[in-house]
């Protein structure tokens, strides 16, 4: 586990080492679970933020983004159930005083456990070397085998007692584990209290006179309670989707490792309403969809598993996570789940308006049903910039770091070198930054040795570097250097502009869609 915690420290200190995120108003020593994105950070949000949308609403004819409110009247959060229901289960250890939730407590422990397996595959992996078949062995090696068998039951528990309510038996899964505070190291636990995560607000001039609000927790019911609205002026036909980016609030207790869990944070969803009865085919057809939409970023298949849900939310009747494997471990990246009519249904009644479909077809009206797609943005930056960031061992003994970004997503694409600082180089560069900034986010740089803005590039994640030499004032030709594989070529100047856009085109990386 030291090697994935070493990793994971990595990331964090690369991440504010480069301008990807800092901790939040850190003079004033931050707040906790509370991060600003940086330069590049900003960047890189906002181009996973543009490839979702594109890929959601751009290339689909029958979804449609929307820009809700992140006020809504209170009686939204009553009727989503939120007011009620939106709580996590806690856990206090009584000699550190430090608070816990609980099920991510036994998650810890499941992960643990997964680590083990992790370690089995590549001791065996060493040992048969290129004979070595991962699914066969998964499937056949005996103590792997129980390994698992041990992680799903102890989440299959878990998921009953939650779904139950039966805090007492979480508590006593956690006992029955040995699961011990991370900071006294003690098993000495509360009971398991249920606490609301949704944060209060006030709207108003006075006291006396002031509405209470929430900040909102999730984004998918500005879509809901605009349904109609959408429907009407968009002349919408069933099956269709509306799909919002925003920001999202939640009073996370245990809110830790890093981006992946914190207190203000930015969702991608997408609601699909449908016909009654048609839910399941939807379901798969989304799950089968979003898993294409990750894969398209070439992150590697193993780092992707769906979970199916043990314990369902009261609205759904299906729901699956996809996972990614971050450096803490599986965790959810995306959540596909089929909401039935809940939400329309629930804030008809609350609302007294009908929020119905006709359907010409059928010549009748109904509540759609909702596929939900929901993935956490600041999630999914985790899950690119932890993947990417790799050390290579070098041929001529010395290493390098290179984030190796998904071109597509990299805050710049290109670095215009000027190989010395006279002689009309930084000119002619220059020239060339003009031209490109048009198309893509270029750096220019003239500080230090060649080589070592090569370096600079590579850790920060620029997928080309240009140089521009004394040769380029003969011929017109530049050296075009690649950050994955560090080849260079000879190009004429009129070609880089198409060499860049090849790599980083949208089109290209989607198309598989």
């Amino acid at each position: 586990m030291a090697n994935q915690e070493d990793i994971f420290k990595k990331v964090i200190s690369h991440a504010k080492e480069y301008g990807y995120i800092f901790q939040s108003s850190e003079i004033y020593d931050g707040l906790s679970a509370v991060y600003d994105y940086g330069q590049n950070g900003a960047e890189l949000k906002k181009n996973i933020r543009e490839y979702w949308w594109k890929a959601m609403v751009q290339l689909n004819d029958n979804i449609v983004g929307i820009d809700a409110a992140i006020f809504m009247h209170p009686t939204t959060w009553k009727a989503s159930g939120h007011v009620d229901a939106f709580n996590d289960p806690l856990i206090d250890n009584k000699d550190s005083k430090k608070r816990y939730r609980a099920d991510v407590l036994v998650e810890d422990h499941v992960a643990k456990i997964e680590a083990k397996i992790d370690k089995e595959v590549t001791k065996a992996a060493k040992r048969f070397g290129d004979s070595f078949d991962r699914e066969q062995f998964l499937t056949t090696n005996q103590r792997v085998l129980d390994y698992q068998a041990k992680a799903d039951g102890i989440l299959k528990r878990l998921g009953r007692s939650l779904e139950n309510e039966d805090l007492a038996d979480v508590k006593a899964l956690i006992e029955e584990l040995g699961i011990v505070c991370p900071v006294s190291g003690s098993k000495n636990w509360t009971d398991v209290k249920q606490f609301n995560l949704m944060f209060g607000t006030k709207l108003g001039a006075s006291a006396e006179t002031a509405t209470d609000l929430y900040l909102r927790p999730e984004t998918a019911q500005g879509i809901f309670v605009n349904f109609l609205n959408v429907q009407k002026t968009g002349r919408l036909k069933i099956p269709f989707g509306i799909a919002q980016t925003g920001k999202a609030f939640r009073n996370e207790i245990v809110a830790r490792q890093f981006i992946f869990r914190m207190r203000e944070f930015e969702q991608m969803e997408m609601q699909y309403f449908i016909k009654p009865g048609t839910q399941k085919e939807w379901y798969d057809a989304w799950k089968e969809k979003r898993m294409k939409w990750h894969l398209s970023l070439g992150m590697g298949k193993k780092n992707y598993r769906f979970h199916d849900h043990e314990k369902l939310a009261h609205y759904a009747d299906a729901a699956a996570d996809i996972e990614f494997k971050f450096p803490f471990g599986f965790r959810e990246l995306e959540g596909i789940h089929s909401r039935t009519d809940f939400d329309l249904g629930s804030h008809e009644e609350y609302s007294g308006k009908k929020l119905q479909y006709f359907d010409p077809e059928l010549n009748e009206s109904y509540v759609p049903y909702v596929l939900e797609t929901s993935i956490g943005l600041d999630r999914m930056f985790l899950a690119v910039f932890s993947n990417s960031l790799q050390e290579e061992q070098l041929e001529n003994n010395t290493s390098r770091v290179v984030l190796k970004l998904p071109a597509v997503l990299a805050p710049t694409k290109a670095a215009i070198l000027p190989l010395l600082k006279r002689d009309g180089l930084p000119e002619v560069a220059q020239k060339l930054v003009d031209d490109l900034k048009w198309d893509f986010n270029v750096a220019y740089d003239e500080k230090d040795a060649v080589g070592r803005r090569y370096r600079r590039q590579d850790a920060v994640g620029t997928p080309f570097c240009v140089t521009i030499d004394h040769q380029t004032l003969e011929d017109d030709t530049v050296t075009i250097r690649h950050r994955d594989s560090m080849e260079q070529q000879r190009v004429l100047l009129s070609e880089v502009k198409g060499i860049i856009a090849k790599e980083v085109d949208i089109r290209e990386w989607l198309k598989e869609l």
